[in-house]
């Protein structure tokens, strides 16, 4: 199973993540995406990555 981490420091909320694969994300009230779960059968994880305007996605 893949290990998924969003940096807080760097995370800016923009909200890709969470349109991406809602199931794995979700931006919470204080403005930072959140992990919810580290699979996610129906998205690429990693190319929800990629995605992230600041790269604050770590999929490893």
């Amino acid at each position: 199973m893949a290990k998924v981490t969003v940096d807080a420091a760097t995370c800016v909320g923009c909200g890709l993540c969470e349109q991406g694969c809602p199931e794995v994300f979700k931006v919470e009230g204080d403005g930072i995406a959140h992990v919810k779960t580290n699979s996610c059968d129906k998205h690429n994880l990693k190319e929800v990555a990629e995605q992230c305007p600041v790269t604050a996605i770590k999929i490893s």
